[in-house]
């Protein structure tokens, strides 16, 4: 069954059912995000996103914020966007530096970050398309410490993803952050649901 594309406002629950099953619901999803997630160089982190992801941040967001019915279309505009359409791989990379003004030195350093993403099947690089609702670098220079960034897939890279013989990285070609790792399999298996 092919994963399904985007949520709507019928496929969330009320306040009161979500709240009452919210304990094993991010339980669950832990599991689930346990094989969307990995470590790129020593500061970033990529969690590739679907829809069971970006569900449960809606309900999230609903439950954290009570803001009801008048919430939803909002959080369906914020968050469907990052559900990924078929033929695309879309992550949330984070650069998780706890210490806050060592956070800002490398922050500082990696302006245009956002541009030098990068998934590679074989020898094929596919760009990362970071979203453009808001600048993620600023005026400064400065990166934000979190991007959204989807990877374009044709057929043939679909096809190769799959095969276990062809080798898939992730990583960035910014002059700063030149790191990238290799895809675990447990993770490239939970992916290519996210293909239709």
């Amino acid at each position: 069954m092919p994963a399904k594309k985007a949520i709507n406002a019928d496929d969330l629950l009320p306040y009161e059912e979500y709240a009452a099953t919210r304990r094993e619901r991010k339980r669950s999803l832990t599991e689930i995000k346990k094989h969307r997630r990995m470590e790129v160089g020593p500061h970033a982190t990529f969690y590739f996103e679907n829809y069971d992801t970006m569900w449960h941040q809606i309900q999230e967001m609903l439950y954290i914020e009570r803001g009801g019915d008048d919430q939803v279309p909002d959080e369906l505009a914020a968050y469907n966007p990052l559900v990924p359409q078929g033929r695309e791989l879309v992550a949330t990379v984070m650069f998780e530096i706890g210490d806050p003004v060592r956070r800002a030195n490398v922050l500082s350093g990696l302006g245009g970050i956002e541009e030098e993403i990068f998934v590679k099947v074989g020898d094929d690089r596919i760009a990362g398309v970071a979203e453009t609702d808001v600048d993620r670098t600023t005026a400064d220079g400065k990166a934000s410490s979190v991007q959204f960034v989807h990877f374009v897939f044709t057929d043939v890279q679909v096809a190769a993803f799959r095969n276990e013989n062809v080798a898939v990285e992730v990583g960035f070609t910014h002059e700063n952050y030149t790191h990238s790792a290799g895809v675990p399999s447990a993770v490239r298996s939970a992916l290519t649901e996210d293909f239709d």
